[in-house]
């Protein structure tokens, strides 16, 4: 097990290095650059070759990976083009928001989809399965802006029972205004995982109950349900927390979207507002941190599977 983590460790940081590569070229490669982002259409030639000497972008592309990378390294991002702040503080600034609202996202997606996947298996050719299927069928299909738009309706506009947005100035200081702040970002990012999320429950624990140890422990006079709860449920976990972890990743993927519909100041905007202002100092180390944060969530549904599933140590020892 320590080796494979070890082998896993390093098959994890040299993808790293090809992601800072990939990224680094592609933002490089795209039409536009940082100066003329900062100072607009109607800058002169000598403005903007003045600013790219500043900034540093008018140097050989190896000398600013280079530079990048080794800053990354030492714990320095470097600074942002349009603010001059540190990349980091800005970074840091805006976790706070997005933190919370994507881990109440996900625990909130996995209270809602484990007890219906399994329901949807147990009773599925009863019409509750196939009405769980077909609403999950829905969910998949329609876009997460549209859900945050229909919750907006209902609960903001017409009830009155939550904000239609924003975030409180104070931020945590005003933890009950923070909270509902996030309630509304956060079912909006659940329902959508939890639609993708119920489809794969469903299917490993169908995979289950067609095994032949289930038939034998009905056999022996258990109900469907007692016979998935003791012999069941520990072989579907391993399909399961494979899903898991990719809605993990989501659900910091699906804040980015669901930031800008309920102006949430998260990392999602500062991500937007990056990407429009060409500060490729910012988007270049968030879509680096958010690669790698994928990366270590991967290598933790790897280990976690294994620890489920002996068979699959084995496997690595034989290997």
């Amino acid at each position: 097990m320590l080796r494979y983590a070890s082998q896993r460790l390093v098959v994890l940081l040299v993808s790293l290095v090809l992601a800072s590569v990939l990224i680094f070229v592609i933002l490089r490669w795209l039409p536009g650059d940082s100066a003329g982002g900062t100072l607009g259409v109607g800058a002169t030639s000598d403005q903007l070759e003045e600013l790219r000497r500043q900034l540093g972008t008018d140097r050989p592309a190896a000398e600013q990976y280079s530079e990048w990378i080794g800053g990354l390294v030492r714990g320095d991002a470097g600074d942002s083009f349009l603010s001059r702040a540190p990349v980091a503080e800005l970074i840091a600034a805006r976790l706070p928001v997005t933190l919370p609202l994507s881990l109440a996202a996900f625990a909130l997606s996995v209270l809602i989809s484990l007890p219906i996947g399994v329901l949807a298996a147990v009773r599925r050719r009863k019409p509750s399965g196939a009405l769980i299927s077909i609403a999950s069928q829905l969910g998949v299909a329609v876009p997460i802006f549209w859900v945050g738009v229909i919750l907006i309706a209902i609960f903001a506009l017409n009830l009155g029972w939550l904000p239609p947005g924003g975030f409180p100035r104070q931020g945590w200081q005003a933890p009950g205004e923070a909270i509902r702040a996030l309630i509304l970002p956060a079912l909006t990012i659940a329902i959508a995982m939890s639609a993708v999320m119920i489809r794969y429950i469903r299917s490993a624990t169908l995979d289950v109950l067609d095994q032949d140890y289930i038939r034998t422990a009905r056999a022996l006079g258990y109900s469907r349900w007692q016979a998935l709860a003791r012999h069941g449920l520990r072989n579907a976990a391993v399909p399961v927390v494979a899903i898991l972890g990719i809605e993990l990743a989501t659900s910091m993927l699906g804040a980015v979207v669901v930031e800008a519909v309920f102006d949430l100041p998260g990392v999602g905007s500062l991500l937007l507002s990056s990407v429009v202002g060409r500060d490729l100092a910012v988007v270049q180390t968030l879509v680096l941190a958010i690669t790698a944060t994928v990366l270590v969530i991967n290598l933790g549904v790897d280990l976690a599977q294994r620890v489920i599933d002996p068979r699959l140590r084995t496997t690595v020892v034989t290997r």
